[in-house]
């Protein structure tokens, strides 16, 4: 029989049988098989398996048992220029929008696409809560270090052996022996650098040797161990920073596991407010969208009330209706229909969309923001109303306030903190271990483990341990350090440096954010003005348009003229509403290099709730607080309340 033709229906068969997977090590079978068997039409087999090949090597997609989302599944079709335009709109304040946004967030968004091309880098509800209970890092995998461990084992063994030493045998040559060795313990350790261990050994020997009193016997005993160290590794200090390590650099205390989950908060509210300034900022762009909008439309019904007009003296024969002139009335008319089309829709190059803002392209970016769908047949329209108000912010109780409120100068902080306490726990590693050990034991010894009613004394050992004739006790000290100790003074020197280094960057964040705050501060100042100063040119575009108009209806004033102040009040008032959203979006600015954006939009954080037992635990360490003190306070206080002077 042909070997290719007979490997080849083979792997088919067991292709079909074994599935994607089995055809992966049908293939690499083959391969070897072929080798072995040194078939001469090799490339007839390749050929054959190539099929095989390619079902082994192809991408695989996880087969995941997840609930489908059927509104991102059945999405509508997106608003366009050839869709039915909808009539129905949906009126949002920022402060309904900022809670719909926050209410749907499991995922803080953004629009730059991180959360597809990084998923990792993107910021969630969950972030802080999987941080506080990591199993490796978490202040509750710092805890478990301390909580009691049981651990217990049993062996049994039989023995039959020649010896060649009498001596050794108990006074045989030839050892038949059945042992049995049992042994319980629980040990715990403390934050202060002490362990305690409570055990009991048992243990069981039956053997043949003539020197025994009895062919089998038991041991019981019962053993209670303590060692405290009394320089490395001692202190409550040094157990909440380190825990129980004992290599220097590797800290894993729960002060520490605390510190992180501190910085993980400071984060998520950085988190917060990147997510809500994000959705503040398209809300306004959307407002602008509107207003452009308007603008637009008003300038293209005007371009063509003149352009007809123009036909009109051109019908009847008059000045002002040559065809120059109708065709360049008839050019701004498309000029600005097309404005009005790209400002009805946006425009998206790239990937991401341009800075000219379209309603409809705004629109679902807000709708993505806030995690409604991209298109559910009613157009999101804002009611609020930008303010137009001359916003004067204190400096000084600016400057306070953003050095004070800044997550990110809380974050770094905490981080500083964290080096600090790691800096404490690695001067402690420069320290000898020298340990304090105390043991006692009580022992049990008899023919059998218990025997009722017995009055031999080794009758049995559980008799025998109860009457406590046998009992030891020792006391030791360890000693133990390496010469030189080279490397916990280098996490010493190591742990400076990252403590230097992050000091430093804290000193940098404060100027960074003085700066920061000084040009939103002076932004604020210059959008105000400019509004101004752009209001007035608005009234004058308009005024003039106003003038020509009359002036062009009585053949008084040239077309191309009255054309330029069309084009120029259509471009200040678009140019108005874009620096009335400018200017509020600087009072965004400034509460956010203040650290009270949060505050400004009404959104307050805080921690879940703890335990009822943990409520408890606080309240009586108060109670145990407020008494030491008093009872050091002395017989007569002058308590100030603050309105002596007054």
């Amino acid at each position: 029989m042909d070997v290719d033709r007979f490997f080849s229906g083979f792997t088919q068969t067991m292709a079909l049988q074994l599935g994607h997977r089995g055809r992966s090590f049908i293939v690499a079978s083959l391969a070897t098989v072929s080798l072995l068997a040194g078939c001469r039409h090799h490339d007839a087999v390749v050929t054959d398996s190539a099929p095989y090949l390619q079902a082994a090597t192809a991408i695989e997609t996880p087969d995941l048992q997840i609930p489908t989302d059927t509104e991102v599944h059945s999405a509508l079709r997106p608003v366009s220029l050839t869709s039915e335009i909808p009539t129905e709109f949906r009126d949002v304040s920022l402060q309904e929008i900022v809670q719909i946004a926050l209410a749907n967030s499991e995922v803080f968004r953004d629009l730059g696409g991180v959360v597809l091309r990084s998923p990792s880098s993107t910021r969630t509800t969950l972030d802080t809560a999987i941080l506080e209970s990591d199993p490796r890092f978490g202040p509750q995998a710092a805890l478990s270090a301390f909580d009691a461990t049981f651990a217990a084992s049993v062996f049994y063994e039989k023995n039959d052996r020649a010896l060649n030493n009498e001596f050794f045998g108990g006074g045989t040559r030839i050892l038949a022996q059945e042992a049995m060795v049992y042994q319980a313990q629980i040990s715990k350790r403390t934050p202060f650098g002490s362990e305690f261990t409570f055990r009991n050994n048992i243990d069981y020997d039956d053997n043949n040797a003539p020197g025994n009193l009895y062919a089998g016997a038991w041991n019981f005993n019962v053993e209670a161990e303590y060692r405290q160290s009394l320089l490395r590794g001692a202190g409550i200090d040094f157990g909440r920073i380190a825990g129980t390590s004992r290599i220097p650099g590797v800290y894993n205390g729960v002060l520490i596991a605390r510190a992180n989950t501190d910085v993980s908060i400071a984060e998520f509210e950085l988190a917060v407010r990147d997510f809500v300034d994000d959705v503040e900022n398209v809300y306004w762009d959307l407002y602008f969208s509107y207003r452009d909008l308007d603008s637009k439309i008003a300038a293209r019904d005007t371009s063509l009330a003149t352009w007809r007009r123009v036909q009109a003296l051109a019908s009847q024969g008059r000045i002002g209706g040559e065809k120059d002139k109708e065709a360049e009335a008839r050019e701004q008319y498309y000029r600005f229909k097309e404005a009005v089309e790209n400002t009805l829709t946006g425009r998206v190059l790239g990937g991401r969309s341009q800075s000219e803002r379209g309603l409809y392209l705004t629109e679902r970016r807000l709708r993505y923001l806030v995690g409604l769908p991209a298109s559910e047949g009613v157009i999101l329209r804002p009611n609020d109303e930008p303010t137009r108000a001359k916003i004067i912010f204190d400096w000084d109780l600016s400057l306070e306030e953003s050095l004070s409120k800044r997550a990110e100068l809380r974050r770094q902080k905490w981080m500083i903190k964290r080096r600090e306490l790691e800096l404490v726990a690695s001067r402690n590693f420069l320290l000898p271990d020298l340990d304090v050990v105390a043991l006692s034991r009580w022992r049990g010894f008899g023919e059998d483990f218990a025997r009722y009613n017995d009055p031999d004394q080794f009758g049995n050992a559980l008799g025998n341990f109860a009457a406590g004739d046998f009992q030891e006790t020792q006391l030791g000290v360890e000693l133990s350090f390496p010469i030189g100790n080279r490397q916990a003074h280098a996490a010493v020197r190591n742990a400076e440096f990252l403590l230097a280094r992050e000091r430093a960057l804290l000193g940098e964040q404060e100027q960074r954010i003085v700066h920061d705050l000084s040009n939103a501060y002076a932004e604020v100042d210059r959008g105000y003005h400019v509004l101004q100063t752009v209001y007035n040119r608005r009234e004058a575009a308009r005024e003039r348009v106003q003038a020509l108009q009359v002036a062009f209806e009585q053949d008084q004033a040239q077309l191309n003229i009255f054309l330029d102040a069309q084009r120029r009040l259509a471009e200040s008032e678009s140019h108005y509403y874009d620096t009335l959203v400018v200017y509020n979006d600087s009072i965004r600015s400034m509460h956010r290099e203040k650290g009270t954006l949060l505050e400004f939009l009404g959104i307050h954080l805080a921690e879940g709730p703890w335990p009822h037992q943990a409520y408890a635990d606080g309240t009586d360490k108060i109670d145990r607080r407020t008494i030491l003190e008093n009872k050091h306070l002395p017989s007569h206080r002058v308590i100030s309340t603050g309105f002596a002077d007054r």
